[in-house]
């Protein structure tokens, strides 16, 4: 089970990586950078996706509420959007320019979970599948001490 260091060295290790984050999207804060960052400051990096990461975790239309079904005899009761309701309330995002993609996954805790990867990949010679498959299994792994 990796740590900060050792995952952010991992995600490092994908084709295409240009830079890496491990990032609080409640407070913007990053808990660790590595590589590049796109406008040259990771802090700011760390803000700016932080907002992203909020808006698509908070906004009903990215992560839907409970919705309420007809139970067994009538009875109400939910259905969470999500399938289980269990862990962050959307799994990944992807945003697309012209040189690159930008890939944040969401990390489940044990605590609030607040924290995703970020990757920032390189469009030419990146692979985005790859790239979503390892954030996944790093982020189900991750260990934050």
């Amino acid at each position: 089970m990796p740590g900060i260091d050792a995952c952010l060295h991992e995600i490092m290790a994908l084709p295409g990586a240009r830079g890496a984050a491990i990032v609080d999207w409640t407070s913007g804060l990053a808990l660790g950078t590595a590589g590049e960052s796109p406008g040259g400051d990771h802090e700011t990096t760390a803000t700016e996706t932080a907002e992203l990461a909020r808006a698509a975790a908070e906004y009903p239309a990215f992560a839907p509420a409970a919705e309420p079904v007809a139970g067994p005899a009538g009875a109400n009761a939910t259905r969470e959007a999500a399938g289980d309701g269990k862990g962050p309330p959307v799994e990944d995002l992807i945003v697309t320019s012209r040189t690159g993609y930008h890939v944040l996954r969401f990390v489940e805790t044990t605590f609030d979970s607040s924290v995703f990867l970020h990757l920032w990949l390189d469009r030419d010679t990146g692979n985005l599948a790859l790239a979503r498959l390892r954030l996944q299994q790093l982020a189900e792994r991750l260990v934050l001490a």
